[in-house]
This record gives structure tokens, C-alpha cells and sequence, in this order.
């Protein structure tokens, strides 16, 4: 599959995430990485509420944490 492909027909589990929407740990983290000039990641869901995420430079992408939680950038449930 392409990025296209993946981030189009996965949106609801995979799908490009704002940093400014991130906890404020997180952000802490990628200043720290010196990665403060980036505005998104992309969020790929492995499992339930099991995420990695990375930055997509081209065709590849660059990974920098995995999230077994689902905590580093918090969602309303639909219908809560």
C-alpha cells in the first residue's frame, strides 16, 4: 500500500496527528529531540488502543514512540 492508501482508507485508526493537539509531556519529548519545528505526526494503530508514531519524510517513516495506551494524544469517544 502507499502512504496515500493507508492514511485515506485507514483515517479512523491510521491518520496524520497535529502536534499542537499532543499532551503537553509529548511535545516536551520532541523539543527535547530537537523535532520542535514539526506540525504532525502520523499516528498508526497496531491494536485496540495500542499506536505508534513517527514523521513521514517522503516514503518513509520515521518512528519515535510507541503509545500501548492510547495517552499521548487523548480523543473523545463518538456518542460519550
Amino acid at each position: 500500500m502507499t502512504w496515500n492508501e493507508i492514511l485515506v482508507y485507514g483515517r479512523d485508526q491510521n491518520h496524520p496527528v497535529r502536534v499542537d493537539k499532543l499532551l503537553p509531556g509529548a511535545r516536551k519529548r520532541l523539543t527535547e529531540l530537537r523535532l520542535e519545528d514539526i506540525d504532525q505526526l502520523v499516528s498508526l494503530r497496531l491494536s485496540g488502543s495500542e499506536r505508534i508514531y513517527g514523521i513521514l519524510q517522503g516514503s518513509i517513516l520515521l518512528l519515535l514512540w510507541w503509545d500501548p495506551d492510547h495517552a499521548i494524544y487523548p480523543v473523545k469517544k463518538k456518542h460519550t
